[in-house]
């Protein structure tokens, strides 16, 4: 081998040596930086450690004494009102379990039946389920619909009895649970407002809507018979009626003047609407109202100033075929306070299928 060869191959590996070297060198210096990460991403974590450590052994060093709390002494009274509302009992209807998949039955002996548990439940509820009150007295708002009529062709037909008939039947069962709560509250008025069902015109009427209904005249015939007894009554001329207790101003009106309800929002926007509607009504009149009250939707339904009876008749073959949401049978229950208004408030479960034996 000449001397240039052999300059040339220690060239090379001189090259070699310096690359790989080189190569060390990057290597070195990237796990360096890999490490410096590391160390300073552990270092975070101690410091985040450290403060956790520290706020743990303030709170193990800290002296906590939790207030004593006492229970209210108890009132020496507390007034209130029982406040109720029966709407939608549809006497004389029939109603058939089988063409409704058993969901509900009702004939006038079932109807017999709910406004006796009502009456009992209603005292029941009063009684031993609100305690501590001492109650001036009750108010009864009948909501209306208090028969189904004959506004229908299949209503003239499949009912129990004519309207007459149906007030002749009804008048001694309304008078003994009316007299009933008399005797338990103390104090009892009733107001009354018709509803849709119980016109004697085929189609709604707006003249002499109350007059030409079978339902004022039954309210009116209660009136007499139970003048005697102490119980007081407010039969509307109107299709609606203020009904004060103590402080809060009712609007007690049947419903059926409230228009929709389909779709998602159920009858949360006719309410609504019609909440409006009335209230700018009575402000006009310079007869303002703090609670709508009302029936018509057999629906329950307490919330946003709107108290919704429910249904003393329960489910039907319309509201089955309608694919309406299946409610049991109830009514509205509250106590009106002198202070807040409407307080404590319940559904009134008028149905007992063992006993009314469906």
């Amino acid at each position: 081998m000449d001397g240039t060869a052999a300059t040339s191959m220690a060239d090379r590996s001189i090259q070699e040596e310096a690359a790989f070297a080189a190569a060390v060198e990057a290597e070195t210096a990237r796990q360096v930086r890999r490490f410096r990460a590391e160390l300073e991403g552990r270092a975070t974590e101690i410091k985040e450690l450290r403060k956790q450590l520290d706020f743990v052994q303030s709170i193990d060093s800290a002296k906590l004494s939790a207030p004593t709390w006492t229970s209210p002494a108890p009132a020496s009274s507390r007034s209130g009102i029982v406040t109720l509302l029966l709407t939608d009992t549809h006497f004389e209807e029939n109603v058939k379990p089988e063409q409704i998949d058993h969901l509900n039955a009702y004939d006038r002996r079932i109807a017999e039946l709910r406004l006796k548990r009502w009456t009992e439940k209603v005292i029941e509820l009063a009684r031993d389920y609100v305690k501590g009150i001492d109650y001036s007295g009750a108010v009864l708002m009948l909501g209306g619909d208090i028969f189904s009529g004959n506004i229908h062709a299949e209503l003239k037909e499949s009912n129990t009895g004519t309207l007459f008939e149906g007030i002749v039947h009804w008048l001694e069962p309304l008078e003994s649970a009316f007299t009933l709560l008399k005797k338990e509250f103390g104090n009892l008025h009733i107001a009354c407002v018709v509803g849709n069902h119980g016109r004697m015109t085929h189609k709604p009427i707006a003249k002499n809507r109350a007059q030409d209904n079978i339902e004022w005249l039954m309210y009116r015939i209660l009136e007499r018979d139970l003048r005697e007894s102490g119980i007081t009554f407010q039969v509307s001329d109107a299709a609606d009626a203020l009904v004060q207790v103590y402080d809060t101003r009712y609007l007690l009106t049947h419903g059926d003047q409230f228009k929709g309800g389909s779709g998602i929002s159920g009858m949360m926007a006719p309410l609504m609407l019609g909440q409006h509607r009335k209230t700018r009504r009575q402000m006009a009149a310079d007869k303002p109202y703090d609670w709508l009250v009302m029936g018509h939707m057999h629906q329950y339904w307490h919330g946003k100033n709107i108290i919704v009876g429910g249904t003393l008749k329960g489910y039907d073959e319309y509201a089955y075929v309608s694919n309406f949401e299946w409610e049991p049978p109830v009514q509205a229950f509250w106590i009106t306070d002198p202070e807040h208004g409407p307080t404590i408030a319940a559904p009134v479960h008028v149905s007992d299928r063992v006993t009314e034996g469906w």
